[in-house]
């Protein structure tokens, strides 16, 4: 019999969003600092809100739901996250 490892969700954070990203690690999720070559890899994206358009990405770029930080403590961003994602495994 295998056992199944499960894996950590990825979720991708707008450069300058450092306490967004130390909360996501806190509850387990994987976090890089997104750029347009590895949009990919996220599942997730966390934008500060303050520019639509981001590095010129289209959200058909991301596999999951683009999600703005504007407004909103770290927390809120991470219940969110949670709320679309379902946690930080697989």
């Amino acid at each position: 019999m295998s056992v199944r490892k499960a894996r950590t969700r990825v979720v991708a954070v707008e450069d300058g969003l450092r306490p967004v990203a130390e909360a996501l690690r806190e509850r387990g999720y994987e976090v890089m600092t997104f750029t347009k070559g590895n949009l990919d890899q996220a599942e997730a994206l966390v934008v500060s809100g303050q520019d639509d358009n981001l590095l010129g990405i289209q959200t058909r770029q991301v596999r999951g739901p683009v999600i703005s930080a504007e407004g909103k403590t770290p927390v809120e961003i991470v219940r969110r996250v949670e709320k679309e994602l379902g946690g930080p495994e697989v």
